[in-house]
């Protein structure tokens, strides 16, 4: 037996909380050990039980969540998984949260949608365990069994083993990211040059909060950030952030390059998936790319990696040392997807050389 990963749930709605409570409790992994209604009870149950792992609301009555956040960062590290309403304000708290120190953020359950809830159950649990393996808390938790049906970038793009991409001269960067992938992209995007080829990325975020988060990064890079949308083209100094809710697969007509944004399936659990980008970089791409798989959890990317790596892509894995939660490169390196695995802070540099070397 292993031992639970303790969850204290902070929320304002009763509703929200119960069905939290359900949806937690409904995995062998985890335990509920109680319910909040703002930080103020939250800090009274924490100082008779130390949870493992807060799920937190961001908009509370007495004092906000983001507030709180603060506190426990300074006061008491404890993992914080934010689940908010996808308000306006909110999205741009959301992308603060982050930067304050919260592990996942995810959207509130929308309670009379029967298929958002049914996805919801394994993105909820899923991120705690995320959390609850973070360096935060340096835990060492025995990594959770898959029991649940994965839909692989079939789903969304077929793998074909004979398409051979026109001849072209320009460069791409796909680069697949989730749990501490805020930070380690913008890490990597503030350190890339104006002129770097054109680069397209999947961050596992909710709907709405990707927007916000390519404009904070456009606000702090030398290059251009920003959310895609259907038809746009990769561009040299540019990032494209695929949309939340939203598969993006690489694209070519003739020797320039697009972006296609779609829905279909969950692919790995998400939706946008970073093996799709691979997949189809591969397809578009081949050895005119390079591929960067960054900190999260799961095995998201990894094949499509792998894919990249076979199509003749220069890849690349970040090192166990640096990611929040090393999982995503695991599976990689695993595979033996990766050329190279490196700590962030030379991912760029690296990179640098190497699409100048192409």
């Amino acid at each position: 037996m292993i031992n639970k990963i303790k969850v204290l749930i902070v929320d304002d709605s009763a509703l929200v909380r119960q069905t939290l409570k359900e949806i937690i409790s409904s995995d062998p992994e985890l335990e509920v050990i109680g319910t909040a209604a703002d930080p103020f009870f939250a800090a009274r149950k924490m100082s008779e039980e130390t949870p493992d792992v807060i799920t937190l609301d961001i908009e509370m009555p007495r004092m906000d969540g983001l507030t709180f956040l603060r506190k426990i960062m300074s006061q008491h590290p404890i993992p914080v998984v934010i689940i908010s309403s996808l308000t306006s304000r909110a999205t741009e708290v959301g992308i603060k949260a982050l930067e304050y120190g919260a592990v996942e953020l995810i959207t509130k359950p929308q309670l009379n949608t029967k298929e958002f809830l049914e996805e919801s159950k394994i993105v909820i649990c899923d991120a705690i365990k995320a959390a609850a393996r973070s360096r935060i808390a340096r835990r060492k938790i025995v990594a959770p069994p898959i029991v649940e049906p994965k839909h692989s970038a079939d789903v969304i793009l077929s793998k074909s083993a004979n398409h051979k991409p026109f001849t072209t001269t320009d460069k791409v960067i796909a680069v697949g990211a989730s749990t501490g992938g805020t930070e380690a992209i913008a890490k990597f995007l503030k350190d890339m040059p104006v002129d770097c080829p054109g680069i397209v990325i999947v961050q596992h975020m909710p709907e709405k909060f990707t927007t916000s988060f390519a404009n904070r990064l456009n606000d702090i890079c030398n290059i251009t950030v920003k959310e895609a949308k259907n038809g746009d083209p990769v561009l040299p100094g540019h990032a494209l952030i695929a949309p939340g809710n939203y598969h993006m697969l690489l694209k070519r007509s003739g020797a320039k390059y697009y972006v296609e944004v779609v829905q279909g399936p969950l692919v790995n659990r998400h939706r946008p998936s970073v093996d799709v980008l691979f997949r189809s970089t591969a397809r578009f791409a081949a050895q005119n790319a390079i591929g960067v798989i960054m900190t999260g959890m799961g095995d998201d990317g990894a094949r499509g990696l792998l894919e990249m790596k076979e199509s003749g892509a220069y890849t690349i894995a970040q090192d166990e040392s640096s990611c929040v939660v090393y999982g995503m490169p695991r599976e990689a390196v695993k595979l033996n997807a990766a050329i190279t695995v490196l700590p962030l802070s030379n991912i760029a540099e690296h990179v640098i050389k190497r699409y100048r070397a192409i």
